[in-house]
């Protein structure tokens, strides 16, 4: 049997096996599909319509989240969706993450306002690059970063990339108040993480 490059193959007696280069190629290979896997929008169980919001930090209490909860013009606070009725944390996805910011409805645009619950707005957590999580926040612009390719969003105008290799906006997911707590009053206008819309 001929190879064409035996320099990526060796034998082991009279079977031709894979060199190290080429082992370690397959073997990044299947490394980086089990990177951008969790990032496919079909496997998550998205947020439910009622669902409440609840802090990622809060543990064994769950207290469903208020607009005076979340600070004005300052660094987002990421949440899970909560259903009060099981006391279930919708947690068993990484694209369950929401992202809540607050600003004065007057400064959003038009598309940005549809989605605000008391001048909240909620956005998936998960860029729509490579499925980082957009945690940080730019203080004097306003925007929200995703710092694994800086790709950078702008919760004013509904999410829209503004910089970085992000191919589309952050999801934005519609809201409601319910006794001045944040629910969710629809579903995601695009699939969170990295796959495509």
């Amino acid at each position: 049997m001929a190879f064409k490059n035996p320099r990526s193959l060796s034998r082991v007696g009279d079977r031709p096996c894979f060199g190290r280069r080429k082992t370690l190629q397959l073997a990044m290979g299947a490394v980086a599909a089990s990177v951008v896997r969790p990032a496919v929008a079909a496997e998550a169980p998205f947020p439910n319509l009622g669902d409440h919001l609840v802090r990622i930090t809060d543990e064994g209490t769950y207290t469903p989240l208020r607009v005076s909860d979340i600070e004005k013009s300052a660094k987002p606070v990421i949440a899970y969706p909560y259903d009060v009725a099981t006391n279930t944390v919708r947690s068993e996805s990484r694209l369950n993450k929401v992202l809540l910011v607050y600003f004065d409805p007057a400064q959003m645009d038009v598309e940005a306002q549809k989605y605000a619950a008391g001048g909240v707005l909620g956005f998936s957590a998960i860029c729509t690059h490579q499925g980082c999580e957009v945690s940080e926040w730019a203080p004097d612009s306003r925007d929200l970063l995703c710092f694994c390719h800086f790709s950078k969003y702008a919760p004013l105008k509904a999410a829209h990339v503004i910089a970085g290799p992000a191919p589309r906006s952050l999801p934005a997911l519609p809201l409601a108040l319910k006794d001045d707590e944040l629910v969710v009053a629809g579903h995601f206008s695009a699939p969170p993480g990295a796959a495509r819309a």
